[in-house]
């Protein structure tokens, strides 16, 4: 899957980027037909510890889904993200396949 990774107000190090595709490619064994995607790093201006924020967005054909977490780390909002997605292409499919 083709994944733009923006890092919003800093740059992200290779094993991030890297991380965060491997993490993303396993979309594609829940759902086959995934365009592409594009995530969004940024870094929250409040002092929790919880100010890492990770949006995944990801184009399926005729519909756009979402997912936005907030987390101590960039991995593990990832790590949320990605199932957080997961749980919504399990629904899309289910959907497609219920007509």
């Amino acid at each position: 899957m083709k994944l733009q990774t923006h890092s919003i107000h800093f740059d992200a190090d290779v094993k991030l980027i890297d991380f965060i595709q491997k993490k993303a490619n396993k979309l594609d064994t829940f759902y086959d037909r995934i365009i592409d995607g594009e995530v969004f790093l940024r870094l929250d201006k409040d002092d929790s510890m919880e100010n890492k924020i990770v949006e995944i967005k990801l184009n399926i054909p005729g519909q756009q889904l979402f997912a936005k977490m907030k987390a101590k780390s960039f991995e593990a909002g990832t790590d949320e993200a990605v199932e957080a997605l997961r749980r919504q292409l399990k629904k899309h499919k289910e959907k497609l396949y219920a007509h």
